[in-house]
């Protein structure tokens, strides 16, 4: 056997090894908590995060990340008003905000290069040190993202084998996540209707176009989202469909 293929092996184990014990961790958390840790050394980087954004209402409904020591050297005092203003800088954020049929992975400089990210505010102001960020969107309803990134203060690129490993490994880390978020779900007992609208909000569809789809008043629907509110124990819709639909509405 030549040192390539046992080399590839090796990976492979790895690979193998951090699914492995994602699979078996006790933790209730959405993902595993293990699973960013073991990314963290299988495709090695500063800090790694996974997140889940509700897009209209700016709220992180899940966040994790690995330690970093130099969170408290950034200059940053927790506020997002920074990325909200020059989010639309960030092109492999919009990126991740589109729409994803199954999980896809991207880099940094898959969208622009490293002199014009340094130049732009949502470096300068966001995402500073970190120069190199590879992405694994995972699908989800529509104005949302859900991603785990893997942030490098270096600036070279994450290596095309990298990009690979992260390609290879992103159907599972959807699996894993919608596993854990499964486990992590008590029973929910809607009605058949508080379900079809709750679907319909999964999809992006406002009161009207509920109302038309499922030719019913708009104060029916509201009637429904209220009592599906109740029975989930959440005040909003967003929190409805991340409590009923861990994993993204098929359109």
């Amino acid at each position: 056997m030549t040192a390539t293929g046992t080399t590839a092996e090796t990976h492979l184990r790895r690979m193998a090894d951090i699914l492995d014990e994602a699979r078996h961790d006790p933790s209730d958390a959405v993902p595993p908590e293990s699973l960013l840790l073991g990314m963290q050394r299988l495709v090695p980087c500063d800090c790694a995060c996974f997140s889940e954004l509700d897009v209209p209402t700016r709220i992180h409904v899940n966040e994790q990340e690995t330690p970093y020591d130099n969170w408290g050297n950034m200059g940053w005092d927790g506020s997002l008003d920074g990325f909200w203003r020059w989010r639309h800088q960030h092109l492999q954020c919009l990126w991740v905000a589109g729409p994803h049929s199954g999980p896809e992975a991207a880099q940094l400089t898959d969208f622009l290069s490293l002199r014009e990210l340094t130049s732009l505010p949502i470096y300068t102001e966001v995402l500073r040190p970190f120069k190199s960020i590879a992405a694994v969107a995972l699908p989800t309803a529509p104005n949302r993202t859900r991603v785990f990134q893997f942030l490098r203060e270096d600036p070279k690129p994450f290596s095309d084998h990298e990009m690979t490993t992260l390609r290879l490994m992103a159907p599972h880390l959807y699996t894993l996540y919608r596993e854990a978020a499964l486990r992590r779900r008590p029973p929910v007992r809607l009605t058949a209707r508080e379900l079809d609208v709750l679907r319909c909000v999964a999809r992006g569809l406002t009161t009207p176009q509920i109302a038309e789809q499922l030719v019913v008043s708009r104060s029916t629907v509201r009637k429904h989202l209220e009592n599906a509110f109740g029975r989930l124990n959440v005040s909003s819709r967003t929190a409805a469909v991340a409590r009923v639909f861990p994993e993204a509405e098929e359109a």
